[in-house]
């Protein structure tokens, strides 16, 4: 038997969608993570993680993340972590440096050649 409350009886429906836009949601620098972080990410656990950082990237329209990969590669010595074109994520590694002159590489040709809206680039 159900029982009904009655102030309950008007209860909005929320849908969420994805509207892809011309954006990049998230550049954020993590430095010097610990190494467990690089198991549970799947990333390679014998880089010497004194040294290193983890970029992460989201892009819309999620595609987008192939040209992210492409530039962020170009722009300094990372290594690729992990990219998305369905969801629109990017992951890198490398040193601090190399990692921010890469995610910064991103942004930079995101905005100005690609007329993308993007977000400040963060760090921890």
């Amino acid at each position: 038997m159900a029982i009904i409350d009655a102030t309950n009886e008007h209860k909005q429906r929320i849908i969420q969608e994805l509207v892809p836009g011309r954006q990049i949601t998230l550049a954020h620098i993590v430095a010097s993570p610990d190494e467990i972080l690089y198991t549970k990410l799947g990333l390679d656990p014998a880089v010497d993680h004194s040294k290193s950082a983890i970029g992460i990237l989201t892009i819309s329209p999620a595609e987008t993340a192939i040209v992210m990969a492409d530039v962020a590669t170009k722009a300094s010595g990372i290594e690729l972590g992990f990219v998305d074109r369905f969801s629109g994520s990017l992951i890198i590694t490398g040193t601090v440096s190399e990692v921010e002159a890469s995610v910064q590489a991103v942004l930079d040709y995101c905005e100005n050649r690609l007329g993308f809206t993007v977000c400040p680039l963060t760090k921890t």
